[in-house]
């Protein structure tokens, strides 16, 4: 049994619980919440998985990320155009900005390898809704090669085989924000789902509940003629 879970270990596809080896180095989200709950934050090179609906504010919570990146940020396929104008007011310089169009599911993913890799990039975000094993090593491979970042923006699509992939979160919309569920992390354990409050970072994207709204009744009642 010893010999096989050594043999998983070598091929990355099991990892040990964070007590038990160094927990990897991080770069903080911004989101103090979130860093507490990441043990200080988000990795800082590898594989990232983030399920959500699209348009929740995912990329928010990444903003913080990019931000702290001088080398090219790359957007690999993102559902429209992106906004210049929301990128440079954030603080992102645009020169240091690439958007890539694939045509084909193995382009971009042939894209971003490269793009991994070259060490040119400190972040590359890539949306694409299914991944195999197999790809998703690749990545990682490449992260590691680059000293870069990988986030894999996928939907919340079907249950899948589990990826290995450095950190997976879910995100589901909430009126102050998101809701995050931590769902695998290398060195240490799933978290189950805990509310990311932004409202103070971005007050436009939360709301807050009326209070001089009149409710329908709650029983209906048939007029007799």
């Amino acid at each position: 049994m010893s010999d096989l879970i050594d043999l998983l270990e070598r091929k990355q596809l099991i990892w040990q619980g964070r007590y038990s080896q160094p927990a990897p180095e991080v770069v903080s989200s911004g989101y103090p919440l979130l860093d507490e709950k990441l043990a200080g934050g988000l990795p800082k090179t590898g594989v990232v998985s983030i399920q959500s609906s699209m348009g929740i504010g995912e990329l928010r919570i990444l903003m913080n990320i990019l931000l702290s990146k001088s080398r090219l940020v790359v957007f690999i396929n993102p559902p429209g155009f992106l906004c210049a104008e929301f990128l440079y007011h954030q603080g992102i310089d645009l020169n240091n900005v690439l958007v890539i169009y694939p045509r084909r599911k193995n382009e971009a993913l042939w894209a971003a390898e490269q793009c991994l890799k070259s060490g040119a990039c400190s972040a590359v975000l890539l949306w694409q809704h299914a991944f195999e094993i197999h790809q998703v090593k690749r990545l990682q491979i490449a992260c590691d090669e680059g000293d870069c970042l990988q986030f894999l923006m996928r939907g919340c699509a079907r249950t899948e085989a589990s990826l290995p992939v450095s950190l997976s979160m879910h995100l589901a919309p909430h009126s102050q924000g998101l809701d995050v569920s931590i769902t695998k992390r290398k060195g240490g354990w799933p978290i189950p789902a805990f509310t990311l409050d932004v409202s103070t970072y971005w007050p436009v994207f939360c709301y807050a509940k009326a209070s001089n709204v009149i409710p329908f009744p709650t029983t209906h009642h048939r007029q007799t003629v």
